[in-house]
């Protein structure tokens, strides 16, 4: 079977970060996607909030880099939660384990948020994972590293963009 989603949007609340007794890092927040569409002649815009879970090392660089209203591509997979609350309820909700994540603020957004902090571009997590447990780091991507040759071109309109 296959489970991947992408999503992009804004988080909608700063990063919860907690570490597990064994030290992993779990890092809790949600984002906001829209689609902008016209129905009827009318353009109406449809938003939906998914709360995302980042895991180890990209739990920690989320919780230093990122903050309420951040722009954020994450790509990552479907998961099921349940428990039960309070009051012997159960309680059941849909969320999304993220995989890789992409900074999308500019430079300059990122840092009127948090001007003590460097951005790094992307985070990815490498696949191999050592034997004490941590991931390895990977050199982030930019706009200087990708060869010019390698961009595709996009034909989008600027309604069907959800930010």
């Amino acid at each position: 079977m296959f489970n991947k989603t992408i999503l992009v949007g804004n988080l909608t609340r700063d990063i919860e970060l907690r570490y597990t007794q064994g030290g992993t890092a779990i890092a809790k927040t949600a984002i906001a996607t829209s689609r902008k569409f016209t129905s009827n002649g009318e353009k109406k815009e449809e938003v939906c909030f998914i709360d995302i879970t980042f895991f180890g090392r990209s739990g920690e660089v989320a919780n230093q880099y990122l903050r309420k209203g951040s722009k954020i591509l994450v790509e990552g997979r479907i998961v099921f939660e349940q428990w039960v609350d309070k009051n012997g309820g159960k309680r059941s909700k849909h969320s999304i384990a993220v995989e890789s994540m992409q900074m999308l603020d500019s430079k300059g957004d990122s840092q009127q948020q948090a001007p003590q902090q460097e951005q790094t571009p992307q985070y990815k997590p490498r696949n191999d994972r050592q034997s004490t447990g941590s991931y390895g780091s990977q050199a982030p991507v930019t706009r200087e590293n990708i060869p010019k040759d390698n961009i595709p071109s996009i034909d989008i309109s600027e309604d069907e963009i959800p930010f």
